[in-house]
C-alpha cells in the first residue's frame, strides 16, 4: 500500500527505471535497498537524520517517472534525491555510440538502462566489502545480516527498510562480526569504516569536492579499502565516468564485448575502455546489463 503523502517525479529520458532498479534486488534482499519488480524502498542520510523513502516506477523509457512516498516534510528532499538516483546518459554516450559498435549495439539492446547510484558513503563501502572474493548472492546475505544486526528499521509506505548504524557498528568487536560469518580481515575493514565514518572523514559533501585521486587515497588508507573499492565508490557513489576494471564482473563484461569472450587483464580493461570518457558509467553498466543477461541459466 502506498503512503498517502506521495509526489509524482519526472525522470530525465531515456530511462528504464524498472530495469535499472533492478541490479537491486538482483542476487537477494539485503534489507537495505530493496527493489520487488514493483516498488523499492531505500534511505537518504540527511545531516544526522535517516529519511526513508518509496518509489513505484511507471510510464515508458520516452517518459519515465516514479511515485515517489515518503513523510510530508521530507518530500522535497526525496524527490531531489530520486532525480538524482541515475546516472544520466551524457552526450559524450552518443558520440562514443557513432565511434563503439559494441556500444552502439547494448544500447539499443537496452535502452534506458542506467547505474543506480548509492549515496551514502558508510553503506556503499560495506557493499564493496561484503562482495570482495565471494559470489553477490552470499554478499547480499551478508549485508541482510549486518542489517538485522546493525541497522535501524524505518516504516515506510505500508514497508520496512534498515540504515547501517556507524555508532554500534564502529563498537563491535571482530568477534561480533565473526558471528554472522564476516572474515577476520572484512571485519576490521566493516569496523575501521564506520569509526571513519562516525570521525567525519567519509561526508558526502568533503568527498564530492575532491578529485579522483584525493578520494581513492582517502579511501585506500582505511584497512581492507583497495583500488577496486575505491573505483566502485567513485563511480556508484559520486557517479564519477570510472570504470572499475579490477571488478572480475566488468573483466568478464568487457570481454564479451570487445574479445569474443576471452577474460582481460585488469590492464587491457583499462586500454579497452580508455575512450570511452565521459560516458564510461553508462557503458559500463550497459556491458554488466549484457553480461547477466547472457549468463546461463
Amino acid at each position: 500500500m502506498k503512503a498517502p503523502d506521495t509526489v509524482r517525479v519526472e525522470l530525465e529520458p531515456p530511462l528504464d527505471v524498472p530495469g535499472s532498479l533492478a541490479a537491486l534486488g538482483r542476487w537477494g534482499d539485503d534489507g537495505l535497498d530493496r527493489w520487488d519488480g514493483t516498488g523499492f524502498l531505500r534511505t537518504l542520510r540527511d545531516g544526522d537524520r535517516v529519511v526513508p523513502f518509496a518509489g513505484w516506477p511507471g510510464g515508458s523509457v520516452d517518459a519515465p517517472w516514479v511515485d515517489v512516498a515518503s513523510a510530508k516534510a521530507d518530500l522535497p528532499r526525496t524527490t531531489e534525491v530520486v532525480r538524482a538516483m541515475f546516472v544520466a546518459a551524457p552526450s559524450a554516450l552518443a558520440d562514443l555510440s557513432r565511434h563503439d559498435p559494441a556500444i552502439a549495439r547494448l544500447d539499443a539492446a537496452y535502452p534506458g538502462i542506467r547505474p543506480v547510484l548509492h549515496r551514502d558513503p558508510l553503506t556503499a563501502l560495506i557493499r564493496s566489502i561484503s562482495a570482495q572474493q565471494v559470489n553477490l548472492t552470499w554478499a547480499t546475505e551478508i549485508r541482510r545480516r549486518l542489517a538485522l544486526a546493525y541497522g535501524t528499521e524505518h516504516a515506510v509506505g505500508g514497508e520496512t527498510v534498515r540504515s547501517l548504524d556507524a555508532e554500534r557498528l564502529a563498537a563491535a568487536t571482530i568477534d561480533d562480526l565473526r558471528t554472522i560469518q564476516l572474515t577476520n580481515a572484512k571485519a576490521r575493514s566493516v569496523i575501521a569504516v564506520a569509526r571513519a565514518a562516525l570521525d567525519g572523514q567519509l561526508r558526502l559533501a568533503d568527498l564530492e569536492r575532491l578529485d579522483d585521486e584525493a578520494v581513492a587515497a582517502r579511501l585506500v588508507a582505511l584497512p581492507g579499502i583497495g583500488p577496486w573499492s575505491a573505483d566502485w565508490f567513485l563511480a556508484r557513489t559520486l557517479g564519477r565516468p570510472r570504470v572499475a576494471a579490477g571488478d572480475l564482473g566488468v573483466r568478464k563484461a568487457v570481454g564479451r564485448a570487445y574479445l569474443e569472450g576471452r577474460l582481460p587483464s585488469e590492464s587491457e580493461v583499462r586500454a579497452l575502455t580508455a575512450h570511452w570518457g565521459a560516458a564510461a558509467g553508462v557503458a559500463q553498466q550497459l556491458i554488466l546489463q549484457d553480461l547477466v543477461a547472457g549468463a546461463p541459466a
